[in-house]
């Protein structure tokens, strides 16, 4: 499996901000360099994240990103979908004619296959990578 950028960012974040011991909110400028993320990137990548329930935004001077939920309720699985969509099994090359049956084959175990890590990412917290 290969996460992308967008999935990897946010899941920096959260494990950032879940082991930060801070009053306050945490600043996304405090996020981007501690892990030389692009700023502007992940601040498109913590909207969706905010959207979905797992960060509360606070506005103003003082403002930043604090987790809405605890790490320990948070499945990897959530965030990577909450960012990149639901996991899917693709077969990215089907044919027509007799041979039309491996096509439809790839596609049932590529499905499994997508199961299978959807289940797994599932059962694996936040917590798991912030050593808490």
């Amino acid at each position: 499996m290969r996460l992308t950028r967008a999935s990897s960012y946010a899941l920096h974040a959260l494990a950032y901000i879940a082991s930060v011991k801070q009053s306050h909110p945490t600043p996304s400028h405090e996020i981007a360099k501690a892990h030389q993320i692009p700023e502007r990137f992940l601040l498109k990548v913590l909207k969706p994240l905010v959207g979905a329930g797992f960060l509360h935004s606070v506005k103003g001077p003082r403002g930043g990103y604090r987790l809405a939920r605890a790490a320990r309720e948070i499945s990897l699985l959530e965030v990577i979908e909450a960012v990149d969509g639901p996991i899917r099994g693709i077969n990215a090359f089907h044919s027509e004619g007799p041979i039309h049956t491996i096509g439809h084959k790839l596609d049932a175990i590529c499905s499994q296959l997508a199961e299978q890590t959807r289940k797994q990412l599932g059962t694996i917290r936040l917590t798991s990578l912030t050593g808490q």
